[in-house]
């Protein structure tokens, strides 16, 4: 006997013909969906009624009155109202494939007809294996040391489990280092290092947090300088104290934040020179800028001990060094994901590999040039409307007219309301974001959301938005 039970099931020209059925009687569904339209009038108190009704079972209202349907086409997602909108944030970056991809419903197919709905702690499939392979070789490119990893469910739970391996291996180390505007998560933990008193009210002190300062690229030597200073500030004050630094290699929630690789680099030698771990937080800029891993557009590959991936990989990870590896116990959980997250993940990094989404004239950095393009000629038209576009590759936003939170809120709602869903980022200033879903786009697509966004910007100006 050479083929298990599982593969001579996959190869069965049954299983073919069923899934090739499926796929055709999905695409012709899905081709209903050719732009953005307004609700269908028939099912709008109904929606409403839906809406509010899991407010009140969620104990709060969403941000967006935003429920899908279950179809989407791209970039493109169908609401339960029945209107379409023109999705250029992905569920804050998740959905980096769009609505509906024929690839990830293919593997989601296939994945549902295994034996488990999750793998987890003591149960997993060889899937695993090669999704770790994927992701380490991926981190390899410019000599990382990255040689293990951990596969979890959430960016949360991948940043966690890098602070477990942290604090283990720097013990009796108690304290992290973190920039100022930086967002980790919403953990207990992870919540005291985010950058954002307003995320924690009434939670307790669990962890000892030092900030500094980032990169300001209207002053970019003096910056480096007040960052490097602060950091020895901190080191000196807390002598041995610090168990690592965890970064975001662009400011996400803080409003698209980049720094150029000389201000890492002070600041890394700095840590490497006192002992300090370095975590990079790459949760949100996996596969957004033109190497799979900011860090390594960066230059920083030889600092690495800790990176942290997720969103757009479905199943989140924590990839790490020997240094750092863990003793039996110290990092499990009884859920890795789901089979059919796995599944996804695995096709996504596979077609990005496979593909031309890297590179200085990849996908991201073609398509993230568009739209960035598309904003700064608007700048230029409208100077009070737009300030920027910031943010690199597949990570872009601008500042709106005066910059304040409920001006870049209300505009967020208003675009949502015209069809193209985006959200904000930053305090001083507020900014409308976006995280463009390069594996669901072409040229066409952005051309067609930056005119919509310069369409509901123009009402906005006027005083209707």
């Amino acid at each position: 006997m050479t083929q298990t039970a599982a593969e001579k099931f996959r190869a069965d020209p049954r299983v073919a013909a069923a899934r090739k059925q499926l796929l055709d009687v999905l695409c012709e569904h899905q081709s209903g969906l050719d732009g953005v339209r307004p609700p269908l009038g028939a099912l709008r108190s109904e929606y409403d009624d839906l809406l509010e009704r899991f407010g009140e079972l969620r104990g709060g209202k969403l941000f967006y009155p935003y429920l899908g349907s279950g179809m989407g086409r791209g970039p493109l997602v169908e609401l339960a109202d029945g209107s379409v909108k023109m999705d250029f944030i992905g569920g804050i970056g998740v959905h980096y494939f769009g609505h509906g991809h024929p690839k990830l419903v293919e593997a989601c197919l296939d994945a549902a007809l295994e034996d488990t709905v999750m793998q987890g702690n003591l149960q997993q499939n060889e899937a695993c294996v090669r999704l770790l392979d994927t992701l380490l070789s991926m981190a390899w490119g410019g000599g990382a040391r990255l040689a293990h990893g951990f596969l979890t469910t959430s960016g949360a739970m991948a940043n966690e489990n890098a602070l477990k391996l942290v604090f283990h291996k720097r013990a009796p180390a108690n304290r992290i280092l973190a920039f100022k505007g930086c967002f980790c998560g919403r953990t207990l933990a992870l919540s005291r290092i985010t950058d954002k008193p307003q995320f924690r009210p009434g939670l307790p002190r669990t962890l000892s947090v030092d900030y500094v300062p980032f990169f300001d690229p209207k002053r970019p030597r003096q910056s480096t300088l007040k960052s490097v200073e602060t950091l020895e500030r901190h080191l000196r004050r807390h002598p041995g104290k610090h168990a690592a630094m965890i970064l975001e290699p662009i400011l996400g929630e803080g409003g698209y934040y980049t720094a150029d690789p000389d201000f890492f680099t002070a600041l890394l030698g700095v840590l490497r020179k006192a002992g300090v771990l370095v975590i990079l937080d790459e949760i949100q800029t996996f596969a957004r800028t033109t190497t799979p891993f900011a860090f390594q557009e960066l230059g920083l590959d030889e600092f690495v001990d800790v990176v942290t991936v997720g969103k757009l990989t479905q199943v989140c990870a924590t990839l790490f060094t020997d240094a750092v590896k863990p003793p039996p116990g110290l990092v499990s959980q009884t859920f890795t994901g789901s089979t059919s997250a796995i599944a996804a993940a695995q096709t996504i990094l596979d077609t990005m590999n496979s593909g031309d989404f890297f590179g200085s004239a990849g996908r991201i950095s073609r398509l993230g040039s568009r739209f960035t393009s598309r904003l700064q000629a608007m700048a230029q038209r409208h100077p009070k409307w737009v300030r920027g576009p910031y943010g690199t590759g597949a990570m872009v936003a601008f500042t709106p007219f005066d910059g304040q939170p409920q001006t870049a809120k209300a505009l967020a709602v208003a675009l949502f309301e015209a069809g193209l869903i985006s959200f904000i980022a930053g305090s001083k200033p507020a900014r409308v974001r976006f995280l463009l879903p390069i594996g669901a786009i072409d040229e066409a697509d952005v051309d067609a959301a930056c005119a919509l966004l310069e369409e509901v910007m123009g009402r906005f100006a006027e005083g209707g938005g």
